[in-house]
Formats: C-alpha cells, structure tokens, sequence
C-alpha cells in the first residue's frame, strides 16, 4: 500500500477549514493505511519470529517462560487484529462520507481527537457519557 504521491506530507487539518473535506479525509485516509500496513508488517514478523523460533527447550521453567511469552504476543496481535477491523471500518466511513461524525449525536468529532484516534466513532462527550453509563452498569 502506497501513499499517493500527490498528497502533501506536510499538511495537518486546521479547524479554519471546511470539517471533512477532501485533503482532510485524505489525510485521514493516508494515516490509517499507514496504521494498518505498520500493524500488518508487525504481525508478519510475529509469525516468522514464531516459527524460526520453535525449539525444544528442556528446562521447564525456560519453557514455561517463553509459552508465556508467545501467549502474550498472541494476545497483542488478536487485540491488533481488532484494531485493524476498526482501521477498515473507518475507511469505509471516509467513502460513504460518514466518517468525523459522531454516531450517536451526527456531531462532528473533533479534528485533535481524530488525529489522536483516527479510529474514533463518538465525539469525546458522547465518549465519556458511555463509559459512564458502562461505569454503572458494571457497577451493579
């Protein structure tokens, strides 16, 4: 996945701007196929790290060490995995045009908490009321 050539490295969405226009929502493109193609590399290297390093190791504690180890590995890589989902969902936001707005209030997210969490689908109110309605229902 190449960046497009065109497109300025340099730019940053200001808010003196339109919200979501063209160089923003490519912006927004490029920094999540950027996202993705870091998340993929790294779980390529995984695997490969995985396989050359199947070894019989006799000592059961060494052993236990490194089944731990690749145990938590494969714990990033299944939460990376669901990162990448939300990467691809929000690239189907940027085409249909929903993407940068809010999904419970239609309210535009704010650009700091878009290049932040390009990923995000609630505006930072809509956030915090959901985690504290979360907070409550754990709670009982």
């Amino acid at each position: 996945m190449k960046a497009e050539n065109n497109f300025d490295k340099d730019y940053r969405p200001a808010e003196d701007e339109p919200f979501m226009n063209e160089r923003q929502l490519e912006y927004f493109r490029q920094k999540l196929l950027t996202w993705k193609a870091s998340i993929l590399e790294e779980s390529r290297n995984t695997i490969e790290d995985m396989q050359a390093g199947t070894r019989n190791i006799p000592d059961v504690t060494d052993r236990a060490s490194e089944e731990t180890d690749r145990a938590l590995e494969l714990r990033t890589r299944d939460r990376q995995r669901k990162v990448v989902a939300k990467i691809d969902s929000a690239l189907r936001r940027i085409e249909d045009g929903s993407y940068g707005y809010c999904e419970d209030t239609g309210e535009p997210i704010s650009l700091k908490r878009l290049d932040a969490r390009p990923i995000a689908t609630l505006s930072l109110e809509a956030q915090e009321r959901h985690e504290r309605k979360e907070r409550v229902h754990r709670d009982d």
